[in-house]
């Protein structure tokens, strides 16, 4: 499986008509004692995940939380919100149907975000993004993308993909920063120059 980093440069998409960006962690302690570890454990860990779609450098649509297809045509469409990252496989997924977005969209920008007020980082261990491959109906995953654990802030743009003509590319960005919890208007900005 190939890990995918900013190294490696944008990647052709071509043929790939609908691509999937799975999001997975586990829960952590957050360096907390025994007892108040034990209870953020069980608590769990929310993070989430977005797609923020951009016509040149204004954010104009996402998907992500409750926002489940935000062109209300299938072309983005997100599994909703997982405020644990208990179990097994992806915690969160989106996935992106090419030949139905419209020409307005140049690019799509993939955060992550510990978004709500109270969730951390800081309280999320193995934090993996998959990429997948859904052309012809079955699913393959083609390749990992691991956000760097070193920085601040509580968001991170995973990965971007682009229009070049009629065809996309996907480049990995693996940058972090901050957004104001709660704050739409922070994640959508965050997304802008990425």
């Amino acid at each position: 499986m190939l890990t995918l980093t900013k190294e490696h440069g944008a990647a052709d998409l071509d043929g790939v008509t609908k691509m999937g960006i799975g999001a997975s962690w586990d829960t952590t302690a957050g360096g907390g004692n025994a007892l108040m570890g034990a209870l953020r454990k069980a608590r769990g860990t929310d993070l989430d995940v977005f797609a923020i779609l951009m016509n040149g450098k204004d954010p104009v649509r996402y998907a992500g939380l409750d926002v489940t297809d935000p062109l209300q045509n299938g072309a983005v469409t997100s599994t909703g919100d997982n405020q644990t990252g208990r179990g097994d496989g992806d915690d969160e997924l989106i996935e992106v149907t090419f030949d139905r977005i419209p020409a307005q969209v140049t690019s799509i920008v993939f955060v992550c975000a510990a978004y709500k007020k109270g969730s951390d980082f800081k309280k999320a261990a193995n934090v993996s993004f998959k990429v997948y491959d859904s052309t012809g109906g079955t699913t393959q995953q083609v390749a990992d993308i691991w956000p760097s654990l070193l920085g601040n802030g509580n968001a991170v743009a995973v990965a971007k993909a682009y229009r070049v003509g009629a065809a996309w590319k996907l480049e990995v960005i693996n940058t972090r920063g901050t957004v104001k919890q709660g704050d739409q208007e922070s994640l959508l900005r965050f997304a802008v120059n990425k």
